[in-house]
């Protein structure tokens, strides 16, 4: 149980929604969403990414049909794909840190806004890259790195301690 003064964080509000309610977001929960990400640490300041807003019950309904874990989208109103502009990643070491600490700031301003979510992998997969560029007509400049779906949630999850001490030493292993 979490407890003490920073048992209130988001941090342990945000879970991986799967099933949400069609009530469309606000667009400046949209807005707030997509701030926070491109406020993430980008290594060297390269900022490689890119966000492509999908609203469309077809191309919602497309993701579910390509991406073998992305059952959730058959209820969200709405998915962020975020992406990797491979011109901008001057180094293929660290884009994917940068995308990752940009769709972990998504996830956060999502529990500000009220709103669920839930994160799933398309790259390093090939033929889920291709499959997404396809369905999104993403030009060859450009790899779809994460989809993550977004919505008001339509089922509860509980604040969660997986604090394990035992995965902590300090100063040496």
């Amino acid at each position: 149980m979490i407890t003490g003064k920073y048992s209130d964080s988001m941090i342990y509000k945000r879970h991986s929604i799967r099933k949400f309610t069609s009530t469309p977001l606000k667009q400046e929960d949209l807005e707030h969403i997509l701030h926070s990400a491109m406020a993430g640490p980008s290594a060297n300041n390269y900022q490689p990414w890119s966000f492509v807003i999908i609203d469309d019950r077809a191309l919602l309904d497309g993701i579910n049909q390509i991406h073998p874990y992305a059952g959730m989208m058959k209820s969200a109103p709405l998915a962020i794909v975020a992406c990797v502009v491979r011109d901008t990643a001057k180094s293929d070491l660290f884009y994917q840190q940068d995308l990752g600490a940009a769709i972990e700031n998504m996830l956060l301003a999502a529990v500000e806004c009220g709103l669920g979510s839930c994160w799933c992998a398309i790259h390093p997969n090939a033929r889920l890259e291709k499959d997404f560029a396809d369905l999104l007509k993403i030009p060859d400049t450009i790899f779809p790195f994460a989809v993550v779906a977004f919505g008001y949630p339509a089922e509860t999850k509980l604040a969660s301690d997986r604090f394990d001490p035992s995965r902590v030493q300090r100063n040496s292993w």
